[in-house]
């Protein structure tokens, strides 16, 4: 097309824009929506990262944070670090605090510091002194703070004293900000902060416990990242089995942001989701409008205009229209990060100034585009090959079959760059791909359903009723409603039903099957020395219980088959295995709760080489197999097993369950403590609470984790993700029901002229909202059904598959399905039928 015609094709469509955007609400509001959504979502996502990445020396407590498992650093070590620059050294350890007289006790997160702490930000709580000063020692007393649920969970007031192992400790300030916390990770219980002479008095720290040591470095001012690299490696190489994590200011809290970036992938793709279906309201505000526009399009081409013109005038108008859209959405996506900043503040380090992301910004601009395109271009290239004879004959465009092969070639090529970017900007491509797979195919088998639905239809039985002769007859006639409902609808409803199936099913199996199977307490740090004494105690106090017990002690993977697990790619589903440090234990037997899947265990006096057990899963994920080796640094020394057999471990069990047992001669003479396990079906919560509170009295230093309250704080956070998936479901679902009223709305040209010619023919009202009605309830318990077999396979397929968990199917989702189908079809259907019945006779018999 020369610059001519498309100079007269812009003018034309702006002539025609003259009209204003009636019929195009849907249509913008459609786009608008899914727009909002993929933008907000990622300029939340970059705030937060950014937030991360500017408050980095904040969140990380220092430059370099040096973390060591079970023990503090050796002097060599000490002085490698002080030549760093400033040192503050923190231990935290999770441990039991109980009142004085013994009444009460309560599971804390203690964390003990120095006098230089923090070296960056501060330390905020209802005193203005020094964190220092709150926390000294007075009078033999050591001072503590603590956030206001542990005052709440013990009933305590400031000046209040708790016990934490042997030392008494006093309540002087409430604790209301800690700088680094989140670079600590995610604690069950609430925060004890006391000095570092106070945990060393309280008895805590011997040898095997399980404390995390915390070395966090201030380095001179200026201090590039490449410095940061080379002491990194220096250490490494002067100190190669130190086994300490080091993480830089640039990586203040990795479990934070790889949450985040995978959240908000989810919420992208669930907005992708909304904008896909939108596109479908967009194919169908295409279609109606050019069928309203028929006859200006005969007359452009009574008068000469070429098709590629009436293309271009329309083409036009519809990215003007989707670029309202787009500006909306965009509008919308700007502010979600201020809205955040506010609401998040005291959780999460979002820059407080909130912020405009362009990046996130282009690319749901980009989206919004592109689906506009890809829907709108088929509907287009059908309107210019209608002869004009056609248009000023026919009702419509309907029926007219595809259009040349150009535009069908056009909307695939743009339907494959939408998912190429879907994949490509995603940072899990394989759960993108099986994303972006999953909705093809739900698509596909969408329209087939709607083929299906009508061929069911057209070849049904002759029934008596006039009303559901009309309603069949409806379902399956030329240009009917059962494509576009099948197809807006089915989406935005599998999507909610497979939601609300893993929801469901993660609340089952922690509210229900996981607390049945569970045992009722872990026990964690019982010293070597003591771990007979428990035992005998625990028999007294739980005569009917069982009590498993096994060693235990932290290890860090370095290496596998000699290679530097830094080095090694991992999938994303085993990289936890490798990251950070684990629980492992030795055994002569193989475990309860696991069974040999390959290899064969070892002999009870077996004293060769060391070997080791891996989990069967995970070890698959990882790709190792028989007689590869690991190395794993424990206490500061690595040692490396061969792996000798894989097992078959129950994680839902909550039973006691390790990725690594080691031989028993691997640790032989190593400090260790051990951990615990004791299930009493017939323990009440009064018995629960007397074994809780003599353990404690008796052995202070051990830690008692109740598997309910432990529970109950998982709930907890299924529920609030929980809220944050359901909303993110609605943005799906409202896009569909914009869909649906945009395609009953689209269809009521033809409603009006149905509804006219038989009540020139007799039909009555009644006839007409009960046939109207059938037809509704037709197509919507068509799509509840589907919606609710494609749901039930795509959360089969995560429960099972991804989370390897039971899976069973939920009566109330499925009611709930069909309810909400129902509702939004027929409310909908009858909303519009109510205006189709209302309109006068004589008008649309004279245009007949």
């Amino acid at each position: 097309m020369t610059s001519r015609h498309l100079a007269l094709a812009f003018r034309f469509a702006g002539r025609e824009m003259r009209a204003g955007l009636s019929g195009f609400l849907i249509f913008i509001a459609c786009i608008a929506l899914g727009v909002a959504a993929i933008g907000g979502v990622n300029s939340v996502a970059q705030a937060i990262t950014l937030g991360v990445s500017n408050q980095g020396q904040t969140l990380l407590g220092g430059d370099m944070r040096f973390e060591l498992n079970q023990r503090e650093t050796t002097p060599d070590e000490a002085a490698f670090l002080a030549e760093i620059g400033d040192v503050t050294h923190t231990a935290g350890i999770r441990s039991m605090v109980r009142l004085e007289d013994g009444s009460d006790q309560t599971l804390v997160e203690a964390k003990a510091v120095d006098a230089a702490y923090p070296l960056y930000g501060a330390v905020e709580t209802t005193l203005a002194d020094p964190i220092a000063t709150q926390i000294e020692e007075r009078d033999g007393v050591f001072g503590a703070v603590a956030p206001d649920i542990l005052f709440q969970r013990l009933g305590l007031e400031i000046g209040d004293r708790v016990v934490l192992g042997d030392q008494v400790f006093e309540l002087r300030a409430e604790l209301l900000n800690e700088p680094d916390a989140i670079s600590d990770g995610f604690g069950l219980a609430p925060r004890l902060m006391v000095s570092i002479d106070g945990l060393r008095a309280s008895g805590l720290l011997q040898e095997g416990s399980l404390v995390e040591h915390g070395y966090k470095i201030r380095m001179p001012l200026g201090t590039s990242e490449d410095e940061i690299e080379a002491i990194r490696e220096a250490a490494g190489a002067q100190f190669p089995e130190a086994g300490w994590s080091i993480r830089s200011r640039t990586n203040a809290a990795p479990s934070l942001s790889s949450n985040i970036e995978r959240f908000s992938q989810f919420l992208t793709l669930v907005g992708l989701t909304a904008l896909v279906v939108g596109g479908v309201g967009v194919a169908n505000a295409v279609r109606a409008y050019l069928d309203a526009k028929r006859g200006v399009i005969a007359t452009f081409k009574s008068l000469g205009a070429s098709g590629a013109l009436v293309f271009s005038i329309y083409l036009i108008q519809i990215l003007i229209i989707a670029g309202v859209g787009i500006a909306v959405g965009l509008v919308l996506a700007a502010i979600m990060p201020f809205a955040a900043s506010a609401m998040l503040a005291n959780v999460l380090p979002i820059p407080s100034e909130g912020g405009i992301y362009p990046g996130a910004l282009a690319l749901a601009a980009l989206f919004g585009l592109l689906v506009t395109l890809a829907f709108a271009i088929l509907p287009l290239g059908r309107a210019r090959d209608v002869p004009a004879t056609a248009l000023f004959r026919e009702l419509g465009l309907e029926g007219r079959g595809l259009p040349r092969a150009v535009y069908v070639i056009s909307a695939a090529a743009i339907a494959i760059m939408l998912a190429v970017l879907a994949v490509g900007f995603s940072g899990d491509r394989r759960i993108a791909t099986i994303f972006v797979g999953a909705t093809i195919f739900a698509f596909l088998v969408l329209r087939v359903v709607g083929v299906l639905v009508q061929t069911l239809a057209r070849r049904s039985p002759r029934v008596s009723s006039t009303a559901l002769r009309l309603a069949l007859g409806n379902v399956h006639r030329p240009g009917a409603l059962t494509p576009s409902v099948v197809l807006s609808l089915g989406l935005g409803l599998t999507l909610l039903v497979t939601l609300a199936l893993i929801d469901g099913n993660l609340r089952r199996q922690i509210s229900g099957n996981l607390p049945e199977q569970a045992p009722n307490f872990f026990f964690v740090d019982i010293q070597a020395n003591e771990v007979e004494d428990f035992a005998s105690l625990v028999e007294a106090e739980a005569p009917e219980g069982k009590l498993i017990r096994v060693p235990m002690l932290r290890g860090r993977v370095m290496e596998i088959n000699d290679v530097d697990v830094r080095e090694i790619q991992v999938p994303p589903e085993g990289a936890w295995v490798l990251r950070g440090d684990r629980g492992i234990t030795y055994a002569r037997n193989a475990p309860e709760n696991s069974t040999l899947s390959e290899g064969q265990w070892w002999p009870e006096d077996y004293d060769g080489e060391p070997l080791v057990s891996f989990a069967a899963e995970e070890g698959g994920e990882i790709g190792l197999k028989l007689g590869d080796t690991i190395t794993v640094n424990v206490l500061g020394r690595n040692v490396t097993a061969r792996i000798a057999n894989f097992r078959q471990v129950e994680w839902e069990s909550m039973g006691i369950n390790f990725v690594m047992v080691f031989s028993p001669n691997t640790f032989a003479g190593a400090p260790h403590s051990w951990l615990a396990t004791l299930a009493d079906d017939t323990a009440t919560n009064a018995d629960e609470a007397r074994i809780l509170n003599a353990i404690t009295r008796t052995f202070p230093s051990v830690t008692s984790v109740r598997v309910k309250d432990a529970l109950d704080i998982v709930n907890q956070i299924v529920a609030q993700l929980a809220v944050a998936i359901r909303a993110a479901a609605g943005v799906a679902l409202v896009a569909s029901v914009l869909v649906l009223s945009g395609a009953l709305a689209a269809g009521n040209r033809a409603r009006v002229h149905d509804a006219v010619v038989l009540k020139t023919l007799g039909a009555t009202r009644r006839t007409l909202i009960t046939a109207f009605s059938l037809e509704y309830t037709i197509i919507g318990l068509a799509t509840a059904i589907f919606a609710l077999f494609a749901g039930g396979v795509a959360a089969w397929f995560v429960i099972a598959r991804i989370m390897g968990l039971p899976s069973a199917f939920l009566p109330e989702v499925a009611v709930s399905t069909i309810v909400i189908a129902l509702v939004l079809t027929v409310g909908f259907g009858l909303v519009g039928t109510w205006r189709v019945l209302g309109h006068k006779a004589a008008p649309v018999l004279r245009e007949l």
